[in-house]
């Protein structure tokens, strides 16, 4: 059960980790602040549950499996993992260094909490996919949770791995889309359509749920309920927290400057649920 508790923590974790976002990508002067920020209300959501993986359980074979396969994120994954002290925090002042351990995109080697490296879109499903089928047969009840972007639905490996989850009718197996609707250089819709996308994943037999992904109390609830292989379609805002990169394609690429990192702090900050 989700409690009044459990949704705080996620509120703060995820305000906690945008400043760090923000911190990170302008000192490494590197890409994907607006995707990392557009996606860590989901991650937050996913870490504050009491189901979660936590840093004492990474060896337990029936843990939850956390997977961010939108690997260009990784900004949010590490500045989730580190508030919740799976590894120091100093790390994340290393991110994308020479040889850091932290790498611009999802890197699991040597990293605690992170499961597999990602960053070549429509590899984590498929994974998880493996993952999960594996459970299933040897009776393992913890989840697999995927979270995706709506760019990545254009892989097909995305559609193969949704066709083989439900023939094995995998309820283990739960994705979560961030679907803020801007991939790289252009809309999503500009790029390739993917509307109806809810319409798409039924017709392969997913249970499906459409949720405010900014919204800590809905994901979370989402995440409780499910019957049979289920996708959660999180309508998220690409840069959401601050103003000026907010459902602006330029900012997939473009770091903060010095005085944009200023003003970004000062909004995110000031945020309240």
């Amino acid at each position: 059960m989700i409690s009044d508790t459990d949704v705080a923590r996620g509120v703060l974790l995820a305000q906690r980790a945008r400043k760090s976002i923000l911190e990170m990508t302008h000192r490494a002067q590197v890409s994907h602040v607006a995707s990392a920020l557009s996606v860590v209300d989901i991650l937050a959501a996913i870490y504050a549950r009491p189901s979660a993986p936590k840093n004492h359980t990474l060896n337990d074979l029936d843990r939850e499996i956390v997977i961010l396969s939108k690997g260009h994120s990784a900004a949010a994954l590490y500045a989730v993992l580190s508030e919740l002290d799976f590894f120091p925090r100093d790390w994340l002042a290393e991110y994308c260094n020479d040889s850091a351990r932290l790498g611009g995109h999802v890197t699991s080697k040597d990293v605690p909490g992170v499961e597999l490296s990602t960053g070549s879109l429509g590899h984590g499903l498929p994974y998880g996919l493996g993952v999960a089928l594996s459970r299933k047969i040897s009776n393992v009840m913890s989840p697999v949770v995927v979270v995706i972007s709506d760019g990545e639905c254009n892989e097909g490996t995305t559609w193969e791995s949704a066709l083989i989850a439900n023939r094995f009718k995998l309820d283990n197996l739960i994705v979560v889309i961030d679907r803020n609707r801007i991939q790289s250089l252009d809309l999503t819709e500009n790029t390739i359509p993917l509307e109806p996308l809810g319409e798409k994943w039924k017709s392969f037999g997913w249970q499906v749920s459409e949720i405010d992904g900014h919204s800590i109390a809905e994901i979370q609830l989402a995440l409780e309920t499910r019957n049979t292989c289920k996708v959660l379609i999180a309508n998220t805002i690409k840069g959401k927290g601050v103003s000026f990169m907010e459902n602006s394609v330029k900012w997939h690429y473009k770091p903060p400057t010095d005085q944009e990192l200023e003003l970004a702090l000062l909004e995110v900050l000031g945020i309240e649920d």
